[in-house]
């Protein structure tokens, strides 16, 4: 059936022809036909927006249009006959379209809407020796202190204006990073404001404006991007370096990289972007 919902389009005056996109295209909805990138078939395109991040010439950019639904089974059946790996995880066609309260709905700013999305410090007070005494003992030391330190912590959710963000170090993680590698706490939050994303599922475009007003209105110390080896989720980067540009400013951005068992597989080091 059709539906409004998100689509890729290509600008064929910027594409280079890299084929970056392709490859970053999980689903295959896009391919190099007479020297530029094209999409497929818009069946094959959930519109999500992570072959984003692969695009070196900003060619590519998710519209709002009425066309057919996102058909995961198609999909499988295309990837299967060009010898493909089907993706583990399609999103629900009805989550994808515009007028569903699902993925597709914005999420609404803190003021009157979900009191879940308020900004706020999550820094504890420091306890009195009083209150160190009366700790129960199964609760003093449960392995690894947490060191969150703001909420919210899904960039979509983060206002630009949240207080938290003043002068700081972002930690921009995909949200498989946390549950994928164990000791996540203790090693990157300490100093850090953690914003969550993923630029498989959620809209890569959004996370860009999102930081870039973030980046412009803040002076943001730094950024430390990490992400699982996954090719999909390889756009965080992008994404960040992407923002900087569009702020036009400068952002020194570094990215590690995490194995699905938990270890780090790469670690760059700081690394400045201009605007």
């Amino acid at each position: 059936m059709k539906a409004t919902r998100k689509l890729i389009t290509v600008n064929e005056e910027l594409c280079n022809g890299c084929g970056n996109c392709v490859t970053g295209c999980a689903e295959g909805a896009l391919a190099i036909i007479d020297g530029k990138a094209k999409l497929v078939n818009e069946v094959f395109c959930d519109g999500l927006g992570a072959c984003l991040g692969e695009c070196p010439t900003g060619a590519l950019k998710v519209v709002e249009v009425e066309v057919e639904d996102f058909d995961p089974a198609a999909v499988a059946q295309h990837l299967l006959a060009q010898g493909r790996d089907v993706p583990d995880h399609m999103p629900d066609p009805a989550s994808l379209r515009l007028d569903h309260k699902g993925a597709g709905a914005r999420p609404q700013g803190h003021g009157g809407g979900c009191p879940g999305s308020r900004a706020m410090s999550l820094a504890a007070p420091q306890a009195s020796p009083c209150q160190q005494a009366n700790v129960p003992v199964q609760q003093a030391n449960p392995g690894a202190p947490a060191t969150l330190s703001t909420w919210p912590i899904q960039l979509r959710l983060v206002p630009p204006t949240a207080p938290f963000l003043k002068g700081a170090s972002l930690l921009l993680a995909a949200d498989c990073v946390p549950p994928a590698m164990p000791g996540f706490h203790a090693r990157f939050l300490p100093g850090r404001v953690l914003l969550l994303g993923c630029p498989k599922f959620d809209d890569a475009q959004s996370y860009i404006d999102k930081l870039a007003e973030i980046f412009r209105t803040n002076a943001i110390k730094d950024v430390t991007v990490v992400q699982m080896e996954v090719p999909c989720c390889s756009g965080m980067t992008s994404i960040a370096q992407r923002a900087a540009h569009a702020a036009g400013i400068e952002v020194p951005v570094q990215t590690i990289v995490i194995e699905r068992t938990g270890g780090i597989q790469a670690a760059g080091g700081l690394r400045p972007v201009f605007g």
